[in-house]
């Protein structure tokens, strides 16, 4: 797991940017780790999800269902996370 708080990614044009992870998990059923997160910068509050290695390289996720599972976890993340 990424032990870190905070990711930095490369955009499109080349800029670093500092991301803040909101959480991370494992899905047994996929093999693969995912990692959360957002711009803390950007005020519309759009989350990114990648999957990534551990040596910390980024993943793309393409498969649909695979979207399914982590839209599921998510929402549990923001349920769980209302209610404290």
């Amino acid at each position: 797991m990424l032990e870190e708080k905070r990711i930095v990614i490369i955009d499109e044009n080349d800029k670093e940017i500092e991301m803040e992870i909101l959480f991370t998990f494992d899905s047994e059923e996929y093999k693969r780790q995912y990692v959360l997160y957002i711009n803390p910068e950007d005020e519309s509050g759009e989350v990114f999800v990648s999957g990534y290695t551990d040596e910390g390289e980024l993943l793309e996720i393409t498969d649909e269902k695979e979207w399914e599972m982590i839209e599921e976890v998510f929402e549990a993340f923001v349920i769980q996370d209302e209610a404290a």
